[in-house]
């Protein structure tokens, strides 16, 4: 790949663009800011009677919105304490299939932690529970990243922020091509992908930190705003090739895409039903890059379905490897998908792809920077071992257990396996989920589970490394050996059973990339080790776009 030809002109100015929208939740927060400490302190109010008590849970219904992450904490922790009649402190971990109940603003969610019940959510009839269905109402940030479809259709709003196609819809009927060429194509051609992708890392990062001023060799750097922009070009090249990433006008959209979306989603689900749908056509109308990112892809796409006709004609035409491509090659062969349709997908699997992956793994930038004792191992790994992973998409185990342990402790989200009730549902148990409610796990409460993890709130780097290949190592280790792509109840970041992620062999894959050069080329601390990191918004943890980390190139 010739870097000169894919350099943007508008480089510096993405990630200026990122820190202004700051993501939904740090825009919704700024605005409803005054009404938190008093809606925390009506929370504290003793009920006399039962409208207070209505009163009371509707406000905690919108306390969810500032501190999810925390409240669904509190009640998983809340039925631990008293569902046996073991000691507080014995017993703290020894419960954890006890149902609870949490409100939003916008939906009842029922969150189940057993093995038993997150087993009988994976195994409802999609039309009692409905993956699909889930997405409404949720919030709009979400780590499930590539084939949510209801929990998307109910995050993004596609009525308002996809040309008004409602893709989710179709998932059922035409679902199947999606799904492989995630798990099947797009995993197959990570080692033809990882050469470029490393790259592209040291030459835009290096773009990028030569934009700011430097101190004595040393820049220091709003991490966020530059990983959202690298990763739009990274994943970019992945997607849609790479003619696309050389078009200015298409890479800005494609960030203002993600952004713009998670606003109008976010605005439209608080706002009253009837209200709704005359805000959301005005959002749609002002926030446009939703269209611009459409309009943009409608050339490659139709070249492409051309070059694939020429080929069944037995023309000889260009070998395509990008999910553009692998798409079209996947859609149903009865009823061939016209560009447009080809575009919907790669609009829902862009908008997740580039949530996850940027903030995954500034969150392990940041722990890297807190916990330096692990940055000596990680580069002998890399410097011994990358070619290797580079050639084959495998390998880097300790790398992979420090993602792994990052997300753990900071997950993107603290809520996972989502299932919308279309139909009454009741769990083994005899909880019920009425239609429209939520059933879900807390995931990250079950992340800092003492039955699940020895030393749950310690951080530990290497936890998930077989313990033969660290001898004398004195951390917490798990009682096996496991993958940062592995999925199971205990590590619900991929989701679960037969709606795991087929895109987490990707994420995992291109997260790795994107650290090891990192590490291999710069020294680098957080500016403020004390200052907050993120932000809450609903049960997601979005990273603060103004911390800044400070990078010394490495010599």
């Amino acid at each position: 790949m010739n870097m000169q030809e894919i350099h943007l002109e508008n480089s510096s100015s993405m990630p200026v663009e990122s820190a202004h929208l700051a993501w939904a939740a740090a825009l919704l927060g700024v605005v409803l800011l005054p009404l938190r400490p008093i809606i925390w302190a009506l929370q504290t109010l003793t009920p006399i009677g039962p409208l207070t008590r209505i009163i009371k849970r509707r406000l905690r219904a919108w306390a969810y919105l500032f501190d999810g992450p925390g409240i669904v904490r509190r009640e998983f922790h809340k039925v631990t304490s008293y569902s046996t009649s073991l000691p507080k402190p014995a017993n703290r971990d020894k419960a954890h299939g006890e149902p609870f109940e949490v409100d939003a603003p916008d939906v009842r969610m029922v969150f189940v932690s057993s093995p038993r019940h997150i087993k009988e959510l994976d195994k409802a009839p999609d039309e009692v529970l409905s993956l699909n269905g889930a997405a409404k109402h949720v919030s709009a940030l979400s780590l499930h990243c590539f084939d949510h479809g209801s929990y998307w259709r109910q995050m993004l709003q596609p009525l308002y922020t996809m040309n008004g196609f409602n893709w989710f819809d179709r998932r059922g009927v035409e679902g199947i091509g999606f799904v492989r060429t995630l798990r099947t194509l797009l995993t197959n051609n990570i080692p033809q992908l990882l050469p470029d992708l490393g790259l592209l890392t040291r030459t835009r990062w290096a773009e990028s930190l030569g934009n700011k001023e430097a101190v004595n060799g040393t820049i220091h750097a709003p991490v966020y705003p530059m990983m959202m922009d690298l990763v739009v070009l990274l994943n970019a090249r992945s997607l849609f090739g790479e003619d696309l990433i050389k078009d200015e006008k298409f890479m800005a959209s494609a960030l203002g895409y993600v952004e713009e979306t998670l606003l109008n989603a976010e605005v439209v689900k608080l706002l009253p039903k009837p209200l709704a749908p005359f805000v959301g056509r005005v959002l749609s109308r002002c926030l446009s890059s939703h269209k611009t990112f459409f309009r943009s892809l409608i050339p490659a796409t139709e070249q492409r379905l051309e070059e694939k006709r020429l080929n069944s004609s037995g023309h000889a035409i260009p070998k395509r490897a990008d999910c553009i491509q692998w798409i079209i090659d996947t859609a149903p062969r009865q009823s061939p998908w016209s560009a447009e349709r080809v575009i919907y997908e790669l609009m829902a699997i862009w908008f997740g792809s580039v949530h996850i992956l940027s903030t995954t793994i500034v969150y392990v930038i940041q722990d890297l920077c807190l916990h330096p004792e692990y940055t000596k191992l990680l580069r002998q790994e890399l410097e011994t071992s990358y070619a290797e992973f580079e050639r084959t998409g495998h390998g880097l185990p300790l790398l992979d257990s420090f993602i792994k342990e990052s997300s753990r402790l900071t997950p993107v989200e603290s809520m996972s396996v989502r299932r919308c009730a279309l139909k009454p549902f009741s769990l083994s148990d005899g909880t019920k989920v009425a239609p429209g409610e939520w059933a879900c796990a807390p995931s990250g409460a079950i992340n800092t589970s003492a039955e699940h993890y020895p030393r749950p709130d310690e951080f530990s780097g290497f936890r998930f490394v077989d313990p033969a290949e660290l001898p004398g190592a004195s951390a917490p280790t798990q009682p096996k050996p496991s993958k940062l792509t592995d999925v199971d109840y205990t590590f619900l970041m991929w989701g679960t059973g037969r709606m795991a992620c087929p895109g987490r062999y990707y994420a995992s894959a291109f997260m790795k990339v994107v650290v090891a050069q990192l590490l291999l080329n710069y020294d680098f601390t957080l500016v403020n080790p004390e200052a907050p990191r993120w932000i809450s918004w609903r049960v997601a943890r979005i990273p603060r776009p103004w911390t800044k980390v400070a990078f010394t190139p490495r010599t």
